[in-house]
């Protein structure tokens, strides 16, 4: 990461050292509400497309070509956005990508065609990309200069806000035509851009150089090495994020079509699997202390697994939603962990190439899933989330020496 990004940090109990600490905690507070916008946002706009699709009169199948736009988008500027993270710096690029998605998420209402609207949300996915690997840059930066695994405390916020714009938009979406609300979002969006970026603009992230040998080595170049390491933890975001997608498309139909639920329960496997999700990423700073990088990882993903047979092979409905639940908190905090241990190796690259390969996974979730349903069947298909989840933690076991040399900050376990 650039040095002029770098900003030298006082020793605690040292003249200035009270300004630093108050420097970060400003910091984490406006890194913490960009996580939340993104997923407020995000949310606010997934749940007006049954409104957009009647507005383009689009099919199934050309809406789901235009949905497309947005993964496309996103995983085609990721690479990109790392690359003005190492020039510009990741706090410049995340307000400026914040600036992007406030602005493009009011796009999708002026468009009448499906072609349009693959167009616009090819926009809305490059903000979106680009956001998530530059705040999640910042993130590592950040997280270094405190010397706590905070990491799952702003994707915690992600996921908060993505349950408040899914609700407020449920609320909404019968009173508001989408161009109202969805310009409703861009104006809420601008505003906290204004207030959260004002903040990271004035204070670069102090991880100073001289003390990254204290905390762990500085991040490397992507020789060959480290571009495999890299490779590892975003394999690991990857099998998360196919967790997340597939969880999202298909939990509630096997609750409905192969257990027979009330729509209103089916519609609770996701919620119950979104809440635990939060819960576990607001305990996990906690967890990581206690357990370590590796031991988090590896019982994240044991747990999914476990969790997704019991969601995807229970006979009753109820053990398929503690099943969901359970996933739920397994999964919480893997892609944290990666995306971070990434950041550690490589910066804003690490990032990138990480972050790349797990929105990867999201995006070949949902479709893989429903493949496998066509050839075999819904509970069987779930099935895979649980061999990734597994194959998450066995891979993360078997890396847990590549990060060994990265001594973790105080109370940190490095195992």
């Amino acid at each position: 990461m650039p040095h002029l990004n770098k900003l030298r940090t006082a020793v605690p109990g040292e003249s200035g050292g009270d300004t630093a600490a108050r420097s970060l905690i400003r910091l984490r507070t406006a890194l913490t509400l960009f996580f939340a916008l993104d997923g407020f946002l995000f949310a606010g706009w997934v749940v007006r497309i049954p409104a957009i699709k009647e507005q383009t009169g689009s099919s199934p199948s050309d809406l789901g070509l235009a949905l497309l736009g947005v993964s496309a988008g996103a995983v085609l500027t990721m690479t990109l956005t790392g690359r003005l993270c190492r020039r510009f710096g990741a706090h410049p690029v995340t307000v400026a990508a914040g600036v992007l998605l406030s602005l493009s998420i009011a796009l999708p209402p002026l468009t009448h065609s499906a072609l349009a609207l693959g167009l616009v949300l090819l926009v809305f996915g490059t903000a979106y990309g680009g956001i998530n690997v530059a705040m999640n840059s910042a993130a590592v930066e950040l997280v270094a200069a405190l010397r706590r695994p905070v990491m799952p405390s702003f994707h915690a916020a992600f996921s908060l806000g993505g349950m408040l714009g899914a609700g407020l938009g449920g609320l909404v979406a019968g009173g508001l035509a989408p161009r109202t609300h969805l310009l409703a979002l861009t104006a809420i969006g601008l505003l906290v851009t204004a207030a959260a970026g004002s903040v990271l603009l004035r204070h670069p992230c102090p991880a100073p150089a001289e003390a990254l040998p204290a905390d762990g080595p500085a991040p490397r170049r992507m020789d060959g090495r480290t571009r495999g390491l890299v490779t590892v933890f975003g394999l690991i975001a990857l099998c998360t994020a196919y967790g997340e997608g597939a969880m999202a498309d298909w939990s509630a139909l096997h609750l409905e079509q192969d257990l027979h639920a009330h729509p209103g329960a089916a519609a609770a496997g996701y919620s119950l699997f979104a809440l635990a999700m939060t819960a576990g990423r607001l305990s996990g700073t906690a967890l990581l202390q206690r357990l370590g990088q590796t031991r988090t990882l590896v019982a994240g993903g044991a747990a999914a697994a476990a969790g997704m047979l019991l969601g995807a092979l229970a006979p009753t409905v109820w053990l398929a939603l503690l099943g969901f639940a359970v996933t739920g908190l397994g999964l919480a905090n893997i892609f944290p962990v990666a995306v971070a241990r990434a950041g550690a190796l490589a910066g804003a690259g690490g990032v990138a190439a990480a972050s790349t390969l797990g929105y990867g996974g999201m995006l070949l979730g949902p479709p893989a899933i429903g493949f496998l349903a066509d050839w075999f069947s819904l509970p069987l298909a779930l099935t895979t989330v649980a061999m990734l989840a597994a194959g998450a933690a066995l891979i993360g076991y078997a890396v847990r020496d590549a990060s060994a040399r990265e001594t973790p900050g105080p109370g940190v376990r490095g195992r």
